[in-house]
């Protein structure tokens, strides 16, 4: 997995225990943990027991595993969950909050959404609650605005809090690429707990709708190109709404690197963006590249490939 800070190292699994290797596949903390997590500004969550902490890039325990569920860091600070309740930690493990929220979630672009009693609001870098929580749910701030629900309806917020995109969706995602996707006429299922139905269209970061609702499920822009299905196939539109890849596809991620894992049937591949097959329908499983390499799976085993398929880590549990 990625780590964007430094030399970026990447999680594997060899006889059922959990280190890391380097982009040349040299294993660099021995397979030694009982889980891991990606590297996010030089720390990962490691697993010890039932437990919670985190790890440094010499395979060192540097914040002790007592929490029973922890995030990754960004912005300097860690989403926990300790007794039942979420707070957040610096890099040396003491408290910015103590846990006493409901839910949290990772801070992004300076804020982090919070959640007590089932309304949302968000603090700040100094643990100060700077937008208060009146919302029914809230996301992360991505380009400078994040979305959140009033009543039952999604619209967006500015870091002032300040509504400047009416709630008037049924489903919203984050902006990315200075659009956003959004549902209309979907309705929640209580059971799964999403939305179910409507269709999706985009919106650019004025509210105006740039891609009319007219796909059954979407994804986010990423590289000029989205996720997009229509009539039980999965292709790609650019950000005018054309269809830049025809659908045909079982399956889909997002573009990473060029090139983006794609699905028929139960194999998974690799298509650039002219639609070409560059690695072959192989994998049960297939991730985004990232920094040179992609998380690849055959059956219960997974390892990495670089851009031209071939393995840098063989499969292994």
């Amino acid at each position: 997995m990625k780590d964007k800070d430094s030399k970026p190292f990447f999680h594997i699994r060899k006889n059922s225990r959990y280190g890391f290797i380097d982009k040349t596949g040299k294993i660099v903390i021995k397979p030694e943990f009982d889980y891991v997590g990606p590297f996010s500004e030089g720390l990962a969550v490691v697993w010890i027991g039932d437990k919670e902490g985190y790890l440094d890039k010499k395979g060192k325990v540097v914040i002790e595993p007592i929490f029973d569920e922890a995030g990754n860091f960004s912005d300097g600070f860690a989403a926990v969950w300790y007794l039942g309740k979420w707070g957040y930690v610096d890099r040396k493990g003491k408290y910015l909050l103590a846990p006493v929220f409901d839910y949290a979630v990772d801070f992004s672009e300076g804020l982090a959404a919070v959640e007590s009693d089932g309304k949302s609001g968000f603090v700040d870098k100094k643990g100060k609650l700077v937008i208060p929580q009146k919302f029914a749910e809230a996301g992360d701030f991505s380009e400078g605005l994040a979305k959140v629900m009033v009543g039952k309806k999604w619209g967006f917020i500015d870091k002032k809090g300040k509504i400047v995109i009416q709630e008037k969706f049924d489903d919203a995602g984050d902006f990315s690429e200075e659009l956003a996707r959004v549902n209309i006429g979907g309705e929640l299922h209580k059971g799964k707990g999403i939305v179910i139905g409507g269709k999706w269209g985009y919106i650019n970061m004025n509210g105006d709708l740039i891609v009319n609702p007219r796909f059954d499920e979407s994804g986010e822009f990423s590289e000029g190109l989205a996720p997009v299905k229509s009539t039980g196939k999965w292709g790609y539109i650019d950000k005018q709404g054309r269809m830049a890849i025809r659908p045909q596809f079982s399956g889909v991620k997002t573009f990473s690197e060029g090139l983006a894992p794609v699905s028929k049937g139960n194999r998974w591949g690799y298509i650039d963006q002219s639609e070409k097959m560059v690695i072959s329908l192989q994998f049960d499983k297939a991730e985004p590249f990232s920094q040179g390499l992609a998380e690849v799976w055959i059956g219960n085993k997974y390892g990495y490939i670089d851009k031209t398929g071939k393995y840098i880590w063989k499969p292994t549990e």
